[in-house]
């Protein structure tokens, strides 16, 4: 009988739709992997040419990498196969449109080895933009309690994470995996339960060039005011988050409905821009002298018809 491969680094790239640069993104990772390593893709039911892009791949490396076939269900529901069919001890979840920085897991592997504690390795990134112009973003010192790292993201975003820059080891997927109910934001229970329960460390250094694109107000929107505010019970569920941090809902549900008042404005909605200032209000009043949102909201008010 063969023993399975002890393997330390599952790469999982969910693609859907993403024919033209999913190429870019594998050819990224492959140069990186070594006999501990894997690159899995998780095609989610792609409607273009994802599926024969797969196969030429393979055909010019046999075996290098595995690729999977589901029928569509969103970027969660790839990353949760991912998770259930890679064999790594941390999984580094890729996005079909970017691509690792040469030396990346070679850097992971080191940290690993000088901190074999950590469950959440946080590294940087660089976002590339369309005209070329790129940003470098590094990760800051994190906080010892458990209670400031979790405020440090949720509240103060002080702390951002970003997929392709984090290597998060199986144990934190026991608590809770992606959310398959949400397209917008479903990372955040994942990253928050994380940071919260686990050994969490930083490597000072990008990882992952992160390309933005010129996506419609309107498309983003949908996805977000589709999942609402119900993600806030999701990110606080007792299973991904004790009690010891539930002090911190009231002030992250404000937080979350000035953020959707806000998408909603920018893309147009007036109805739904109304009701969740409306919401943020009724958990705090004080919402009315923060002085962006309330701007914004006098104008929805009494503009004319």
């Amino acid at each position: 009988m063969s023993v399975p491969t002890k393997r330390l680094l599952s790469i999982v790239i969910p693609a859907y739709n993403y024919a033209a640069v999913l190429p870019r993104a594998i050819a990224s990772v492959m140069p990186q992997l070594d006999e501990g390593d894997e690159l899995l893709v998780v095609d989610d039911g792609s409607t273009d040419d994802t599926r024969q892009v797969l196969e030429r791949l393979q055909q010019v490396g046999p075996g290098s990498f595995r690729v999977i076939h589901k029928a569509n269900g969103g970027a969660s529901s790839a990353r949760n196969l991912g998770i259930r069919e890679a064999s790594g001890d941390y999984l580094v979840f890729l996005d079909a449109d970017d691509e690792l920085v040469p030396g990346a897991l070679a850097a992971l592997r080191k940290h690993l080895a000088a901190q074999p504690q950590t469950r959440l390795v946080i590294g940087g990134h660089v976002g590339v933009f369309p005209d070329g112009r790129r940003r470098e973003h590094l990760p800051p010192a994190l906080a010892e309690q458990p209670l400031a790292r979790l405020r440090a993201y949720l509240l103060d975003k002080r702390i951002a994470l970003s997929n392709g820059a984090c290597a998060m080891h199986r144990e934190i997927f026991e608590r809770g995996d992606y959310p398959e109910a949400f397209r917008s934001a479903e990372d955040i229970p994942v990253f928050a339960q994380a940071l919260a329960n686990y050994p969490s460390t930083v490597l000072e250094q990008p990882l992952v060039l992160i390309h933005k694109h010129d996506d419609s107000l309107r498309h983003q929107f949908s996805h977000a005011k589709a999942g609402g505010l119900a993600l806030v019970d999701e990110v606080f569920s007792p299973r991904r988050l004790g009690s010891e941090f539930q002090s911190l809902k009231p002030e992250f549900y404000v937080q979350r409905s000035l953020s959707l008042f806000r998408s909603a404005y920018l893309a147009g909605d007036v109805s739904a821009a109304k009701d969740y200032f409306r919401a943020a209000i009724k958990r705090d009043w004080r919402v009315l002298f923060k002085g962006s949102y309330a701007r914004k909201a006098l104008r929805l008010w009494f503009r004319r018809p």
